[in-house]
């Protein structure tokens, strides 16, 4: 039986109308990259390649390096996006639904995100889902983000999971699935709903690929049944 299920939350859970990528946009123009250049454009398209890991290190990664210009990028990108979270965030369609039926099924459920513990904390309260999950995760919370397995991982110790097997990883990026392979969770199922999609995952180990997380209460009881079991060479691998 799946016993801990990790959801991704931007494009998996949570619909944030593009706030993500706007953004990015504030945080590169913030350091000197200007909308409309080469520079910018290519950083945004970066961006969303990499939508999913953790954004100090997709930064990190963009200046070369540049601790300070990466500090200074990943700051205005927290205060940009906290500017707009109230307004910007809903649950994707049959999420909150999904949520109840996974915990009201005996399954343990965190949340993983590349965000700061305080713009995860922010999504959480504008959202109202406190008490609807067991914990939510950030890589600074587990030491390094995706597509690592720290978080993963993390959450296996907090919720006392006694083997990774009992895990699910779900997520709308390729980060998500590298995650979750990586982790050696028993399923590892992308969504249509984010970023990536088939073609992406096709790219990466993974297990499922299914339309939505309203999907996946009735996935992971054909799974407990036998019925859908997760393929003993994961697609992509």
């Amino acid at each position: 039986m799946i016993s801990l299920v990790c959801l991704d939350m931007a494009g998996t859970t949570v619909q944030d109308g593009g706030v993500v990528v706007d953004a990015f946009r504030t945080a590169l123009t913030d350091v000197g990259l200007e909308p409309g250049t080469a520079g910018h454009d290519d950083a945004v398209q970066y961006a969303l390649d990499t939508m999913g890991q953790s954004k100090i290190a997709v930064f990190t990664a963009l200046f070369d390096g540049d601790q300070v210009r990466a500090d200074a990028a990943n700051a205005a990108f927290e205060r940009a996006y906290a500017d707009t979270v109230e307004r910007g965030v809903r649950p994707v369609d049959g999420a909150v639904d999904s949520l109840e039926a996974l915990r009201a099924s005996g399954r343990r459920v965190a949340l993983t995100t590349g965000f700061s513990p305080a713009t995860r904390d922010a999504v959480l309260d504008a959202l109202g889902w406190r008490d609807l999950v067991d914990l939510a995760l950030s890589p600074a919370d587990a030491g390094r983000g995706r597509p690592f397995p720290d978080m993963v991982l993390q959450a296996v110790l907090r919720t006392q999971t006694d083997d990774v097997r009992r895990v699910a990883v779900v997520g709308d990026t390729v980060a998500d699935l590298l995650t979750g392979s990586r982790a050696g969770a028993s399923v590892v199922a992308g969504v249509r709903t984010g970023t990536h999609g088939d073609a992406d995952f096709r790219a990466v180990p993974h297990t499922h690929v299914i339309d939505s997380v309203a999907d996946l209460p009735a996935l992971l009881e054909r799974v407990d049944a036998g019925v859908d079991a997760p393929l003993a060479t994961p697609v992509g691998a």
